[in-house]
């Protein structure tokens, strides 16, 4: 065997479609592009979301809904949650700092406190927002809240 001698595997190999080389070849004349329309021209580039003259999905679909640039999302714990947390991994006071150091919440998260559930230690509390039955909870307990 040489270098020189070796070949493809046979039907490997397969000549291309010559396309455009006249009427005799069965490919000449629109070149199996079919007639006419932007698709048979030279340069044809599909669009994203073109389906060929049909009516987009996304324009055959109603608009819904309203998304609110002004939003402020909270990261919601209800008392309940917080008195097991508390209990669990010994937390002293309830900051923004102390759950992230706890992976209870993400760096730039705000923090609101609901009344879900009862607390039974006395905690101070410095949060982005808490409710009105919550704070009266809270301060019944024993605790106190600071509005950060």
């Amino acid at each position: 065997m040489n270098l020189h001698t070796l070949t493809p595997a046979k039907g490997s190999v397969k000549k291309p479609k010559r396309l455009g080389r006249g009427e005799a070849s069965g490919k000449g004349g629109t070149s199996t592009k079919g007639t006419k329309g932007h698709q048979s021209r030279s340069g044809f580039k599909n669009k994203r979301g073109h389906e060929g003259g049909q009516m987009p999905i996304q324009r055959r679909l109603p608009k819904r809904g309203f998304k609110n640039p002004g939003r402020v999302e909270f990261r919601i714990f209800n008392l309940g949650q917080l008195e097991m947390a508390a209990e669990r991994l010994d937390l002293k006071e309830v900051t923004p700092e102390s759950l992230f150091s706890h992976d209870l919440i993400r760096k730039q998260d705000k923090v609101k406190i609901l009344a879900g559930g009862e607390l039974k230690r006395k905690l101070p509390f410095r949060v982005s927002a808490v409710s009105e039955a919550a704070k009266k909870a809270i301060e019944t307990a024993g605790g106190t809240v600071e509005i950060i």
